[in-house]
């Protein structure tokens, strides 16, 4: 008599896919993956195993209406056990509930660590699934890992299979759901997006001004070297205005044309940032080769569709174009996540050019982790890594530890090229100021910036101001709101009105911007520089009729900047020019330094990979890059009126929730309690709430700080 074939899936129109098909594709496709990373044996081996466990009867009744709930992930990870493959066991036991602490062999059964699943496994607790090795023929699973069997790297290594697994097992089964593959996006290789690139920079040869010539010759180097270098770790240091985002992406495209790596990956520390570089690339490669993926660019999948749109959420899954820009957090949370959503795309960074931008910018209490894992894809992973800025953090010495014999080739090198052209200011100290000589300052300029460290000094600050030309950016602001001023900042610079901007850091990066004269509050040398970005940024007057004015607030230093403002001092007491290479290097030698190893890894993220075994779970819970406690207010401000109105009636969808972050505003927990407590906010299921009381939100300063009871809330 027949058997009934073993099934994996029944599509909604009862169409059958049997386990073997499923395990088949399975382990094709996460071959075809991890071959990027050398590692196609161990694909292959995991993706026959991950499902075996629906050999048995109970799954099998499951998949046609029964109820009880059966554990089918942990017979594959025991059955790697067998084979001594421990690597591949935690991928396949984490590839649906996602990837399980490690545990010890002390652990009880019941428990839901990965020894306890496999304790549960050897001793019988385990619906039987022995027919598998009737259809199933496994491979030669060759050797594991990465040639180090340093734990970190060990972990580092299971999430990447891991990722390959996740993948290919989502997508064969996405496949078979709705009956055939996905459809390509229609993106480019890199000769083709190569030739784009030519294209679009063509017309920039020759260059005809000193300044343009200087910007072309770092282009030309960049290119040149990714034609030229091997494959490993790179810095460019460019000073601002030297054309860093079309370089880094010539140095990008040139060298994976060379070396044969697939994709770039921009990875960007602001959103704000992501907006300008994306539309940049996409005018240079079209926008059918750019995925942009971030939190707040999520595609509607809930509501009616287009193909396109359908393509670009499907790429956010798993990376699948050849462009990619992402924050450092989508990144790097990512590199330490354990849940198959954020780690399925992990291992399309393999052979790939990995572009960081503003590197300094990496929040000193990870900076061990991020530097670990930059280390890892280089070392492992067909990585080329890009640290990119004008103010080059000092990391080498992390790097030496975690990536011995590499060192950082720096892809434009000061003695090669004449920076002194890009020299558009000029600082001066103006000792300490108190807010009304601040402000009568302020006032003897038409068009200026001011930065200082505070929302409540920005506030204050503008209040003193004559209310002609005046303007507030804080993130008390809805982003809407920003956008609106500064659209009305910029016309006002254009057309010579007066125009007077006091505001917080946020102004500092990724916001292209141009006054003729900045003051700003001292803090870190590298904050300094960056608002010196925001002076004179077209060339537009000399470096001494542009004056960087660097002062003293009458205030109190907060202690988040106590350290970084005790370094600049000293810089700018034995630095005639606080911009050359040798200050910056200087600032960031000492405040790693004083910060010290263990301010470097605050929640010691590398430490316990080290003490335990595979702590999957408690890394990725420990991970968090931007780890301040804030909450969400949603302002009923312009568009976001109607927006909030749609959420009252029930509505919920991704795409709503995108355009109403555009109406959002991050507080800290104490500003929202107050709030709360003074019934201004109409709290929603999420914790995020509602402003109800729109006399709170000021259409010029944006959310009040009153209920705040006056403490200094910092960016």
């Amino acid at each position: 008599m027949e058997r009934t074939p073993f099934l994996a899936h029944i599509a909604e129109d009862g169409r059958l896919q049997t386990l073997v098909e499923h395990l088949t594709g399975t382990s094709l496709l996460a071959k075809e993956f991890a071959r990027h990373f050398g590692a196609e044996e161990q694909g292959e081996f995991t993706g026959l195993l991950h499902d075996i466990g629906k050999y048995s009867e109970a799954f099998q009744k499951r998949l046609r209406g029964d109820k009880a709930r059966v554990d089918h992930s942990t017979a594959g990870a025991v059955e790697c056990i067998h084979r001594r493959q421990p690597l591949c066991a935690f991928a396949v036991a984490g590839h649906h509930g996602g990837l399980p602490e490690g545990g010890s062999q002390a652990d009880r059964p019941d428990e839901g660590t990965f020894w306890a699943r496999i304790k549960r496994g050897e001793q019988g607790r385990l619906e039987p699934y022995d027919l598998w090795k009737e259809e199933i023929r496994l491979p030669s699973p060759g050797s594991p890992g990465p040639m180090e069997r340093e734990p970190s790297a060990l972990m580092f290594y299971i999430r990447m299979l891991y990722s390959c697994l996740v993948d290919a097992d989502y997508l064969d089964s996405e496949a078979f759901m709705v009956g055939h593959g996905r459809q390509p996006i229609g993106s480019q290789s890199i000769e083709e997006l190569w030739e784009k690139l030519q294209s679009y920079i063509s017309g920039w040869f020759p260059p005809e001004k000193e300044l343009n010539q200087r910007r072309c010759a770092v282009l030309e180097r960049c290119i040149q070297e990714g034609m030229r270098q091997p494959m490993g770790l790179f810095s460019l240091t460019v000073p601002t205005g030297g054309g860093k985002t079309v370089s880094s992406l010539a140095f990008g495209l040139a060298h994976a044309r060379a070396r044969g790596l697939r994709r770039i990956i921009y990875v960007v520390p602001y959103m704000s940032i992501i907006e300008q570089t994306v539309a940049v690339f996409r005018s240079i490669l079209g926008k059918e080769n750019v995925l942009e993926h971030h939190s707040g660019a999520l595609y509607d999948l809930e509501e009616e569709a287009d193909a396109r749109t359908i393509q670009l959420a499907q790429a956010t899954e798993n990376w699948d174009m050849p462009v990619i820009v992402t924050t450092a957090v989508q990144f790097f949370e990512s590199l330490y996540a354990c849940r198959p959503s954020q780690c399925r795309k992990l291992h399309n960074i393999a052979g790939s050019v990995v572009v960081f931008d503003e590197a300094q910018m990496i929040p000193i209490a990870y900076l061990r982790p991020c530097v670990h894992a930059i280390s890892q894809l280089v070392a492992h992973y067909r990585v080329s890594a890009v640290l990119c800025t004008a103010t080059q953090p000092a990391l080498e010495p992390i790097f030496r530890e975690f990536l011995p014999g590499t060192a950082m080739v720096e892809l434009c090198p000061a003695e090669a090229q004449r920076w002194e052209v890009f020299r558009r200011v000029t600082f001066q100290q103006r000792g300490t100021l108190s807010r009304n000589e601040l402000a009568g300052l302020l006032q003897g300029h038409s068009q200026v910036l001011c930065i200082v460290n505070t929302r409540k000094s920005a506030q204050e600050l503008y209040r003193q101001l004559e209310e002609e030309g005046r303007f507030h950016l804080s993130t008390l602001m809805c982003p809407a709101h920003r956008r609106a001023k500064l659209k009305e900042i910029r016309n006002r610079l254009s057309d010579g009105s007066v125009c007077r901007v006091v505001s917080t850091s946020l102004i500092e990066a990724g916001v292209n911007i141009d006054f003729p004269v900045v003051y700003r509050e001292i803090a870190g040398l590298d904050s300094i520089l960056q608002a010196a970005g925001r002076c004179n940024r077209e060339s537009k007057k000399s470096a001494e009729e542009s004056v960087v004015n660097i002062f003293q607030g009458e205030e109190r230093t907060p202690p988040l900047f106590a350290t970084a403002v005790g370094i600049s001092r000293e810089i700018l007491a034995r630095y005639a020019d606080i911009a050359s290479q040798e200050a910056i290097d200087e600032y960031f030698h000492q405040l790693l330094d004083l910060k010290g190893v263990e301010a470097q890894d605050v929640k010691d993220i590398l430490p316990i990979m080290q003490a335990e075994f595979f702590p999957f779970r408690t890394v990725a819970e420990r991970f968090h890059l931007i780890d301040s406690p804030t909450r969400t207010v949603y302002v009923p401000y312009a568009e976001g009126e109607e927006l909030i109105k749609c959420l009252r009636s029930g509505m919920r969808s991704r795409n709503l929730f995108r355009k109403l972050g555009q109406y959002g505003v991050s507080i800290y927990d104490g500003h929202f309690s107050a709030l709360e407590e003074a019934g201004d906010l109409e709290i929603l299921e999420d914790g995020t709430a509602i402003l109800r009381d729109m006399e709170l939100y000021s259409e010029e300063t944006g959310l009040s700080l009153e209920a705040d009871a006056g403490k200094a809330l910092f960016i």
